[in-house]
């Protein structure tokens, strides 16, 4: 209610532009919902533009037209998510056969993807567009006699996009920050 009541008041003004600011940080599933559902109606009938910072990817997936992406304070990546998904290069295959190191080389031969790798016992390959390479794929493991175990089909996520543009790992510096940040605060309890 309290998050319900933040937004009510900012449009008071019937403002052209809002920012919002985690507008649904600590909130439920349904309340959540519910509040994206405000939101949308407020875009599509008063004709505002929502300028949105969260943290909860998924939602700017869903709901903003453009994602920026935003690294030690500077614009990153800024696109529509779909483009912002598309230039990770693909969407990925995970597979489990009964012959991971035959099939490897098999997917490898006919170029049916364009990257493979063997991870936790399963074959991860990057393909563009997966609902078409998909079934070529389990065609291939028809003929060659391959028992397919399990197969998921990932699309990219936004979470994906920002690791990329940000980087993987903690960065060195931030690494030593946080050190000095926790060694202070152990000095102070003593």
């Amino acid at each position: 209610m309290r998050r319900r009541l933040e937004i009510a008041r900012s449009l008071i003004h019937y403002p052209k532009v809002l920012f919002l600011d985690e507008p649904t940080i600590g909130l439920d599933p349904q309340s959540r919902e519910h509040i994206w559902s405000y939101i949308r109606r407020l875009m599509k009938y008063e004709d505002i533009t929502i300028i949105l910072s969260t943290h909860y990817l998924e939602e700017a997936d869903r709901f903003c037209d453009r994602v920026a992406i935003i690294d030690h304070g500077d614009i990153v990546a800024l696109d529509t998510p779909h483009h912002l998904k598309e230039e990770l290069g693909g969407d990925t295959i995970v597979m489990r056969t009964k012959d991971n190191d035959r099939f490897y080389g098999l997917v490898e031969k006919a170029g049916l993807a364009k990257s493979i790798s063997s991870v936790d016992q399963c074959l991860k390959m990057t393909v563009d567009n997966a609902h078409t390479v998909l079934p070529r794929i389990t065609d291939l493991a028809a003929e060659e006699g391959v028992y397919i175990e399990s197969v998921s089909l990932q699309e990219p996520h936004l979470d994906e996009v920002f690791l990329h543009y940000t980087g993987r790992a903690l960065r060195e510096s931030g690494e030593r920050e946080h050190y000095g940040l926790a060694a202070a605060m152990r000095r102070q309890v003593r």
